[in-house]
């Protein structure tokens, strides 16, 4: 439903991958005048909105957010020869939410500061669907004017939005989520395992598991992934590796031990090196399986992932 208040401001929009596009999707849906770009353009048009030919194009635009893959990525739209940055129309704001290191945010959020325009870190926590069923949640850093100028629009997208400081802190708090991530996930593989070895159908362990005081959003929309081993990916074992691979180096930097994250990196390795690299790391699963002297079935359960009465 569409909301006056939210036509204050113009968005451009870049990228609309497997979290971009349902969290474009959401705020057009809540009247907000959002113009998109896309590397590949196609993908972005049943957004129903005007798609650009170039980063650059969405410079006029009151509040730029990107959401990419990389460094790689997010350093050519903003500052490449046709990057948000490029020319002298600038916009007022850039968020962001991509996965990206601690050197490239800096590099960006300083020739944004150069141009007069604000950079706000906005790392987002959730998987695709969980952000169609509204249930994903926000961490943010940057100005704390600029924060409260944005959380209207944020709280379109997602269920909880934060703001943890100024700088870059989002970013560290999001490497900390997701090393948690890749940790729980390792353990759920693991217990998954050792009950079913014990004779405790997967469903109705997850089930339980999910109903108990160590239940959680995340276990809750892991487990038809689990229980029907469907590993089509909300976010593959490679992109797990670079999480968990930029939080290391960052807390060795720190001086900060972390033996299990490191020995969790590793078995997220074993994962890729065994030909899942582009799985969803809940493929964890089956190596655990096979460590433990047997190979998985799918149960061919329906089971719910949590979300499905949030999207109703």
């Amino acid at each position: 439903m569409a909301n006056d208040n939210l036509k204050s401001h113009t968005f451009g929009w870049i990228g609309t991958g497997k979290m971009g596009y349902p969290m474009a999707a959401r705020l057009i849906a809540a009247g907000v005048d959002v113009t998109v770009y896309n590397r590949t353009a196609a993908k972005a048009e049943p957004l129903g909105v005007t798609v650009v030919g170039a980063p650059s194009d969405l410079a006029d635009r009151d509040i730029v957010y990107t959401i990419v893959t990389d460094d790689t990525a997010f350093l050519e739209t903003v500052l490449g020869p046709k990057g948000v940055l490029s020319g002298d129309t600038v916009p007022k704001m850039i968020l962001d939410s991509s996965t990206v290191s601690p050197e490239a945010s800096d590099k960006v959020r300083a020739a944004a500061k150069a141009k007069g325009v604000d950079f706000l870190a906005v790392p987002i926590s959730g998987n695709g669907h969980a952000v169609k069923a509204g249930k994903a949640t926000f961490g943010v850093s940057g100005s704390r004017e600029s924060y409260d100028l944005v959380e209207p629009y944020l709280a379109q997208i997602g269920a909880a939005v934060t703001y943890l400081g100024e700088g870059d802190l989002a970013r560290l708090a999001k490497l900390a989520h997701n090393v948690m991530l890749g940790v729980v996930a390792q353990c759920l593989a693991e217990i998954t395992v050792f009950a079913e070895r014990g004779g405790v159908e997967r469903h109705a362990f997850l089930n339980y598991l999910n109903k108990s005081a160590m239940g959680s959003v995340f276990t809750a929309y892991k487990t038809p992934a689990f229980v029907n081993l469907d590993y089509t990916a909300t976010h593959t074992a490679v992109m797990l590796r670079k999480d968990m691979e930029l939080a290391l180096t960052a807390a060795r930097k720190m001086e900060v031990p972390m033996p299990i994250s490191n020995h969790t990196r590793d078995i997220i390795q074993t994962l890729i090196g065994m030909g899942h690299a582009d799985s969803d790391f809940a493929a964890l699963l089956e190596i655990q399986a096979k460590a433990s002297g047997y190979e998985i079935q799918p149960e061919n359960v329906e089971v719910s992932d949590g979300l499905q009465e949030a999207a109703e």
